[in-house]
């Protein structure tokens, strides 16, 4: 009853905000209006922490804010689709909604993995910044688009480690020959250093680590990858997540169900989308140094930094490959010349502000501790 109640109040709340935005009001639903019941499926395990549950709390959110007008049945990769079919199956119209993450659909539109994370990019707010302020949602439409769906932002992991490795990484050159699991823009650097690529879904991670058909792998960060249990299988913990700085999931919607919608609920599953995109966020960074404090002091997992000279070959390689990928593609160009105008406002200002705070928060001096009582 607790979460019921806190879901009608997080509802009341995002529609009074999407209503100041919009200068109008949702109309109370009269008992003759028409309802839709729509089907989602996912790349995601069922439930999986912070990416299936945001999925579940998406439709939650539509389903009481509609009040039952929308209501969403969402599947878990396998169930209905397997996890890369996801996107087949809405721009069919077998099912109306997909949650995943937009580097999964580039083999689809190549430009779509520069809307999940650009190597050496932005952060998550610098990202949400992007779509909502800097042309980023328009951007979003057009390419998703191309694929008979509509997009929407739907969740973020925040900044990323550098995944998972049964072998030291102590120059560029280690990569040479190492089969890795990692998609969109970071697994074609990876490519360029000559590693293998290997694209799987979520759930296929852990048994292709276990069995070693894969030397190394990133997924996500801490709170994930404990749930997953790849401390098991390998060694070597790095960090920075230098090719998932910010990553956007998404929610994306068949088109020609989309416009079957009235603007009352289109109005709301934007707004409930806007809830879940912040909602997942604030989870990874609640829940990450807790999971990762047990993958090292229980665990033993080895924590270990990328070198400078690892991290600027990396950085040079991205701008090699994201030019080769934009000169080939005016779409992928447009989306990309965007991103990085912006991304170089947003540096700019996080040089005096985020950066320059971490700096002063870092230095030695005395401290407020908390009471333990």
């Amino acid at each position: 009853m607790h979460r019921r109640s806190l879901m009608r109040t997080l509802a009341a709340g995002t529609a009074a905000g999407g209503a100041a935005v919009a200068g109008s009001t949702f109309p109370k639903p009269a008992l003759g209006q028409e309802r839709f019941e729509w089907r989602m499926v996912t790349t995601w395990p069922k439930n999986f922490p912070g990416l299936g549950t945001g999925a579940e709390l998406l439709a939650q959110i539509i389903d009481e804010m509609s009040e039952g007008r929308l209501s969403i049945t969402v599947y878990g990769a396998g169930e209905l689709v397997p996890a890369f079919e996801s996107m087949d199956a809405v721009q069919s119209g077998t099912v109306e909604m997909g949650h995943g993450a937009p580097y999964y659909w580039k083999g689809k539109v190549t430009a779509s993995q520069f809307l999940a994370a650009v190597p050496f990019g932005m952060t998550a707010q610098e990202q949400n910044a992007w779509f909502q302020y800097a042309g980023g949602q328009e951007l979003a439409d057009k390419v998703y688009a191309e694929m008979g769906t509509k997009f929407f932002p739907s969740g973020n992991t925040g900044t990323q480690m550098g995944g998972w490795f049964n072998v030291e990484m102590n120059t560029l050159d280690d990569y040479r020959g190492l089969k890795m699991r990692i998609p969109g823009l970071g697994g074609e650097v990876v490519k360029a250093a000559g590693g293998t690529v290997v694209n799987l879904p979520g759930g296929e991670i852990p048994p292709a680590l276990q069995q070693g058909s894969i030397d190394a792998t990133e997924w996500v960060g801490p709170y994930n990858d404990l749930a997953f249990g790849l401390y098991k299988s390998a060694r070597y913990y790095y960090y920075p997540g230098w090719h998932e700085p910010g990553t956007t999931l998404e929610n994306f919607i068949n088109l020609d169900a989309w416009n079957r919608l009235p603007a009352d609920l289109q109005a709301i599953v934007a707004y409930a989308n806007r809830a879940v995109n912040q909602t997942v966020l604030s989870e990874f960074v609640a829940r990450n140094n807790d999971a990762l404090n047990t993958l090292v002091n229980e665990h033993g997992v080895e924590l270990r930094p990328f070198s400078d000279d690892i991290l600027q070959g990396l950085g040079g390689l991205a701008g090699e490959v994201m030019n080769d990928l934009a000169s080939n593609d005016p779409l992928s160009r447009e989306v990309m010349d965007s991103i990085l105008g912006f991304r170089r406002t947003a540096q700019a200002w996080s040089a005096v502000s985020e950066e320059a705070f971490s700096h002063a928060r870092g230095l030695d001096f005395q401290f407020a501790t908390p009471s333990r009582g």
